[in-house]
């Protein structure tokens, strides 16, 4: 069902903006499907970096000199542009970061090592990026607690039946993805986030899938974490950032010291400067932030709403194309709401990176692997897959050509297909 307030983007004219679309691969027209594992970048995201180590390169907050006081002021924007992005309360609670792992990891380590105690549960799902599971995993044999997983349906949906017997006054900590980054499930972050407030357990969600495809929200949801990558969402390559509520924020250890973060130091001892910056040590990713920023403008400017409705769309359309294939498993939810622009797929007989070789040999990006999800690899009983993923700029053309590719590597490796 198409939302009310959302606008069909007009794709063609878009695509005009992303200058890689217009490479050949192989002799053929790039179709890129790997937009989970990183997306293009417009030329307005291309040309701030350019702008900022043209005109204003200068190291921020220390210095005096005009440009340093022009980039601490591009960088600040940013961040604002940022947490306005996800309406985060104010733009001191987002945290400047390398990418949502690092992310993550400061929740774990800053937050996890302050707060995890013996017998205390850290519950998370099954479909989980290991960059929101080995950190937890971590942290609890370190701390003598223990990871508890909320069921997955045969669906690909979590079940969520039992939940109240999960999330328990033992639940220190709930931590779990907003979106797969191999099912494409969309989970309810806010009932989630609702059950584990409700016995005093923190949230952390993991938006590294969301941010980019869908509005998100902290303050609808009320999750405590929220970690995201710039480069999933038309972004730089090595920055993103973590929300998290300031008195969480106050209350944390910094994950990294040195340099910028200080207030005070003395030959004996320090003092940590005040937020944001208690968390950024040393000079920070100056340039990809600003980017960062440019990015956000982009999409805001496509409306959140617009790249939702896009994607459900293409998504859709996608998997009654994949009906054709009886030979190829599908792994999701089958409802597009469910769903984001992932489609994970698997042949018995073609290992997928024959599969993703053979694509390739036909202009086709799509991913191929575990995904860094080893463990539900295991559960669905496949030792990895092959997985398109969809942004903005593709069009039901480019499904086209991923079926008809797929259809080819299966006549190519002789599994039958007529």
């Amino acid at each position: 069902m198409i939302s009310k307030t959302a606008k069909a983007l007009d794709v063609q004219a878009l695509r005009a903006d992303f200058p890689i679309l217009e490479r050949v691969v192989n002799g053929k027209p790039l179709v890129y499907l790997d937009n989970a594992a990183t997306t293009q970048k417009p030329r307005s995201v291309i040309q701030s970096l350019v702008d900022y180590y043209e005109n204003y390169n200068a190291n921020v907050h220390r210095g005096v000199h005009t440009l340093s006081m022009e980039a601490t002021d591009m960088t600040e924007a940013a961040r604002k542009r940022v947490a306005d992005f996800i309406n985060a309360p104010e733009p001191e609670t987002v945290i400047w970061t390398r990418n949502a792992t690092e992310g993550m990891n400061i929740v774990a380590h800053s937050w996890g090592r302050g707060n995890i105690e013996p017998g205390d549960e850290i519950v998370t799902t099954p479909m989980e990026h290991h960059s929101n599971l080995v950190p937890w995993q971590e942290i609890a044999s370190e701390r003598g607690a223990s990871l508890r997983f909320i069921p997955l349906s045969d669906d690909g949906t979590l079940d969520l039946s039992d939940l109240d017997a999960i999330i328990t006054e033992r639940t220190k900590l709930l931590a779990f993805t907003h979106a797969s980054n191999s099912l494409g499930t969309i989970n309810p972050a806010k009932l989630l986030t609702e059950k584990a407030h409700a016995v005093g357990a923190t949230v952390l969600v993991d938006g590294a899938q969301s941010v980019p495809h869908m509005p998100v929200d902290v303050e609808d949801i009320g999750c405590d974490f929220l970690s995201f990558s710039g480069h999933k969402m038309m972004g730089p390559t090595g920055i993103g950032a973590l929300y998290a509520k300031r008195e969480l924020l106050e209350g944390m250890e910094p994950f990294l010291t040195g340099g910028e973060m200080v207030l005070q130091v003395s030959y004996e001892k320090a003092s940590w400067a005040d937020l944001p910056w208690k968390f950024e040590a040393g000079t920070p990713n100056i340039a990809d932030s600003i980017g960062m920023g440019a990015a956000v403008d982009y999409l805001s400017a496509l409306g959140m709403e617009n790249v939702r409705e896009h994607e459900k769309r293409i998504t859709e359309y996608a998997l009654e194309r994949f009906k054709e294939i009886e030979e190829v498993d599908v792994f999701g939810p089958e409802d597009p709401e469910l769903r984001g622009g992932v489609v994970s797929f698997h042949n018995e007989d073609v290992h997928p990176h024959d599969l993703g070789t053979f694509l390739d040999q036909q202009g086709i990006a799509v991913r191929t692997g575990h995904h860094c999800t080893m463990p539900l690899m295991s559960k669905l009983g496949v030792v990895a897959t092959a997985r398109a993923s969809f942004y903005v700029y593709n069009t039901e053309q480019e499904i086209d050509a991923l079926v008809d590719g797929i259809k080819g590597a299966l006549r190519y490796f002789g599994n039958g297909l007529a």
